[in-house]
């Protein structure tokens, strides 16, 4: 399972980039990365366990 969260952390934060180089507002790529932080969080939790 934390594979799985660190492979979408990885995603969410490619999408991040892209939205950041393409859109001129500010708020979908800061969602994207908050979500790819999460799911780095989450995944890096879940090795602990």
């Amino acid at each position: 399972m934390s594979i799985a969260l660190l492979a979408l952390a990885g995603l969410l934060l490619g999408g991040a980039l892209s939205l950041r180089q393409q859109s001129k507002s500010k708020v979908p790529f800061v969602i994207t990365l908050v979500l790819a932080v999460l799911s780095a969080a989450g995944g890096l939790l879940w090795m602990e366990s």
